[in-house]
């Protein structure tokens, strides 16, 4: 295997890793990353969908006994009934409008130049919502009802736009429609397990024809990097908002967005257009 190829797969999954659970977009940062390294092309495109799944588990092993415990209960125990159906309720707006506009999106939006606009106006939103009085109704993430999920699902949609932030509209939606910042953060974690579960099965299925023997070491290091660094991650962001707001993702989002945007009109760096 190439070591530069292993280098780039260490990279990648690196990024992945960060930035998958923080508000601040792994599809933005990997499609600008991609760019940076040569290597977004449809190799690429499927490399990034395999190392996503590095991520999942991090979250799965993080919510072990949680989840361990939904698991066990759901025949019986009402409350992981309900915590179920919630997830699913989430899932279904971006599963719906994945399938209806995903290949146009990808098609159209999937460049530098929608990245970093989105990460600009994704910024100035967070600061928006930040500022907003908090009136919080939903302590936990058990106390979601169907209706709050379904609002939830609505605002992950959002994260179809490139740039977005699939666990950025999450959070700042749920703290837009009352939940602590904790539940909205953890439900974010949670929604993402089917979410990008489902996305990469169906990806890895509809790309199997770009399968090789021949990438697996390449696979390998871009899942346990991506495994690691969601796992900092997500430890880190649930010790960050215990104390803090995220102002200071926000800001990240617009200079880095307003950097992006200098390099690609200086001409320092020739982003890809799409």
């Amino acid at each position: 295997m190439d070591p530069l190829l292993l280098l780039k797969a260490l990279i990648l999954g690196i990024v992945e890793g960060l930035t998958e659970f923080l508000p601040i977009s792994s599809t933005g940062h990997l499609i600008l990353a991609g760019d940076l390294l040569d290597f977004n092309d449809a190799r690429g495109k499927l490399f990034e969908i395999v190392i996503q799944s590095g991520a999942i588990l991090a979250v799965c092993w993080e919510y072990r006994a949680r989840i361990a415990r939904v698991l066990l209960g759901l025949p019986r125990e009402r409350e992981a009934q309900r915590f179920v159906i919630n997830l699913i309720i989430a899932f279904i707006p971006l599963a719906v409008l994945g399938l209806l506009f995903g290949k146009a999106i990808k098609a159209h939006l999937f460049n530098a130049y929608v990245v970093a606009t989105t990460f600009i106006v994704g910024g100035l939103f967070i600061l928006w919502a930040e500022r907003r009085k908090h009136r919080i109704r939903v302590e936990t993430v058990e106390e979601l009802d169907v209706i709050d999920a379904f609002k939830l699902g609505i605002a992950q949609a959002f994260a179809l736009i490139p740039g977005t932030s699939r666990s950025g509209a999450t959070i700042i939606g749920g703290l837009l429609f009352g939940l602590s910042r904790k539940a909205a953060t953890e439900f974010s974690f949670f929604l993402a397990i089917p979410t990008l579960g489902i996305a990469t099965l169906y990806q890895l299925y509809k790309e199997r024809e770009l399968l090789s023997f021949d990438d697996v070491g390449m696979w390998v290091v871009g899942f346990v990097a991506a495994f690691v660094s969601a796992f900092i991650a997500v430890r880190g962001l649930l010790r960050y908002i215990s104390s803090h707001d995220f102002t200071a993702f926000a800001w990240y989002r617009i200079v880095f967005g307003g950097i992006v945007l200098w390099t690609a009109w200086s001409g320092t760096v020739s982003w890809s257009a799409g």
